[in-house]
Order: structure tokens, then C-alpha cells, then sequence
């Protein structure tokens, strides 16, 4: 567990640390000077510059990742879990997941002293962009990490804002920043904390608020009995979106205070992916590329086809979030999940992002 859990850290060279600049987006270079493990399966990082900074981001938003793994140029997405009150560092959280190239690599082989390049902040899903009083954080696995940073910021900057934090888990264990919440929560009058759990709820405290087996609209009404009144926003894994997005349509629920960003399915986290040739059967459409053409599989993405003609793209969350695989489709029709980042005139000029797009014609295609 890290000292930062009620304490901002320590500081190396304090004096170059004071007298630092603002980093508000671009390039950075980061070491890490410091690494823990959150759960069995859960790892934290802190940065700071090597050339000391002041990081200024808004609580929510992320980081793109820039490494060289075996010889090859690899890009993730981390959100940031620390938050913009403790400026002097910087903290991403990330889920170990199984086969997974990046992830297993940072577990594995990002060590205290080492440096690693990012880029950044990005992301529209924060509490600046998007304004309220009454807040429900709803959240599942390593989708905490946005709420975490939201919450910490709430409480340091002491905005008195209400904040109703729900937290879906597997099981105590797997519970990401139980310490910390905690001491949010012993530190806020205006933080009600719950969970849901797939088991051993029995275990918590008495006390909490908490519920077992899988969110639904009594469980919901139980645990936060004004969730009508708030503005509410969603991360996790995309079945457990889905399902919440469900829930509260389903009990009216008005959805322009229904903030999403999703991350992933358990093959595709915003924080892993690995390309597979399974259920790739040819469709017979044709994807080209300026010189590059390719005949795609049915389940493949642009963003596939385009790294298997070794094409330059940043791909970096894999899952319609980060916006950094944007490119124009000139001819043919393609169906996406994900326009998250793109704007109504990008996507009336053609513009999909490639890590979320099939095709459903023959198409041409403008890295």
C-alpha cells in the first residue's frame, strides 16, 4: 500500500520539485520511483519527471503510454488514479490481465528507477467537462480508477460536493483501494461508500453499505435512494456498462446525467489487447490503404487490418476512448461501436476510429 493513501508523498529534491513547471499536454518523459500492488491481480505506479514538472490534468482523464516491447513500438491508455490536487506526481493503476502483452510487462519489468515516455492528459470524461453537485460514481474492476482520482480531488479541494461512490467487486480481495476509500470516507461527511459484491459481502464491516450477487434496481434504491437526483458516471468492463445502462433506462432514469467510459471486455481492456486469428473468416471486402489492400475477416477491425499491412496508427486504449486511431474513410460503408471522441462534423466527413470500426462494404481508407 502506498503512503499516499492519506498523505501526499515525500518529494525527491524538493527545492526543484517547488520551483518546477506546469505540464498541461504533450510529451513527458516519467521514471517511476515508486510501484505497489493493490490487489492479486493489481499494480499502481508513480511518476514523477525526470525533469521535475507539475502535472495538471483533469480528474478522470489519462495517459498514452510509449514503449518498445521486444524490439516493437507498443501505445496503451492508463488512466490516471492519483489526483490533480497532488501535483507533484503521478499514479496509473493498471490490471494485470492473462496473455496480456503491456500489462504483464509494467507487472513484471517496470522497476523503481526506470523511465518510461508518455503522453497527454486526455480524455472527456472528467469532473471539469462535465459539472454537477450530487455525484454517483458507479464502478467495476480497474474501472475505479477514474472514480478514485474524481473522489480524492473532491475531497482535497474540499468543493462540498455530495458524492455517492458504488463499487462492484468480485470479492474482497479484489476490492482496488479499499484503504484509501476508507479513509476518504472517515474524512468526508458528504462520501457514502458501498459495495457490491459476487461474494463475501458478509465479511465487510458492519456498517458499510454493501449488497451481493449483481447490480440491479433494488440493490441500486437500497444503496443510494436518491440516485435519481444525481449525475451519475460509469466505468468498467462493457458487459457490466451495458447492463447498468439497461438498469437505468429501464427506471426512467434521465440520461442526459449518464456519463460513460467504458473499459473493455475481458480480451479487449482499454488497458490490453491481444490480436487472435480466431472467428477471422474472410467477408470478401476489400480494405485499401493508398498502395496497401487487404481482404478482412469478418470480426476484424481497420485497426487490425491496418497493423497486419505494418502501417503506422497509434492504437493506444484499443477500445473507443482514447480517440488516437482516428482516420477517414473516403469510399465504402463500416459500422462502429465506439464514436466516443469524434465530434458530429468529423463524423459527417467520414472520420471513425479504427480500433472500434468493421467493415460492411469494400472501403478506402485515409490514415
Amino acid at each position: 500500500m502506498s503512503i499516499d493513501t492519506i498523505f501526499p508523498p515525500s518529494l525527491h529534491n524538493h527545492e526543484r520539485q517547488l520551483a518546477s513547471n506546469d505540464w498541461q499536454h504533450g510529451q513527458v518523459e516519467l521514471q517511476c520511483v515508486e510501484k505497489w500492488q493493490e490487489t492479486h491481480d493489481v499494480f499502481s505506479y508513480r511518476f514523477q519527471g525526470i525533469e521535475p514538472v507539475k502535472f495538471q490534468f483533469k480528474p478522470g482523464q489519462f495517459l498514452t503510454f510509449n514503449m518498445d516491447i521486444d524490439g516493437k513500438k507498443v501505445y496503451r491508455s492508463y488512466t490516471i488514479s492519483s489526483s490533480p490536487s497532488r501535483p507533484y506526481s503521478i499514479v496509473v493503476t493498471v490490471k494485470c490481465i492473462e496473455g496480456g502483452r503491456v500489462s504483464n510487462y509494467l507487472a513484471e519489468s517496470l522497476n523503481v528507477g526506470d523511465t518510461i515516455d508518455a503522453s497527454g492528459p486526455d480524455g472527456v470524461f472528467n469532473l471539469v467537462d462535465i459539472k454537477a453537485d450530487k455525484y454517483l460514481f458507479l464502478s467495476a474492476g480497474s474501472g475505479i480508477t477514474p472514480m478514485f482520482s474524481m473522489s480524492r480531488w473532491l475531497t482535497d479541494t474540499q468543493v462540498g460536493a455530495d458524492i455517492a461512490f458504488l463499487n462492484c467487486a468480485k470479492s474482497p480481495e479484489d476490492m482496488i483501494f479499499r484503504t484509501e476509500l476508507d479513509a476518504i470516507r472517515f474524512n468526508n461527511s458528504a462520501f457514502n461508500l458501498s459495495y457490491i459484491l459476487e461474494s463475501g459481502a458478509e465479511r465487510l464491516p458492519q456498517g458499510l453499505g454493501c449488497g451481493e450477487g449483481r447490480i440491479n434496481a433494488e440493490q441500486l434504491s437500497r444503496l443510494v435512494a436518491d440516485y435519481q437526483q444525481r449525475t451519475i458516471f460509469v466505468c468498467g468492463p462493457e458487459p457490466f456498462m451495458q447492463g447498468v445502462e439497461s438498469l437505468l433506462e429501464s427506471l426512467n432514469f434521465d440520461m442526459s446525467r449518464y456519463h460513460y467510459e467504458s473499459f473493455g471486455t475481458e480480451s479487449s481492456q482499454v488497458d490490453e489487447a491481444v490480436i487472435t486469428e480466431n472467428d477471422n473468416t474472410a467477408t470478401g471486402f476489400m480494405l485499401r490503404i493508398g498502395d496497401n489492400s487487404r481482404v478482412m475477416g469478418q470480426n476484424e477491425t481497420l485497426l487490425e487490418g491496418i497493423e497486419a499491412e505494418g502501417l503506422p496508427i497509434i492504437a493506444a486504449c484499443r477500445a473507443g476512448v482514447c480517440g488516437a486511431c482516428k482516420c477517414k474513410v473516403i469510399e465504402g460503408e463500416t459500422e462502429s461501436s465506439s464514436e466516443m471522441t469524434l465530434t458530429p462534423d468529423e463524423i459527417a466527413q467520414g472520420y471513425v476510429l479504427a480500433c472500434s470500426t468493421k467493415l460492411k462494404s469494400d472501403v478506402l481508407l485515409q490514415l
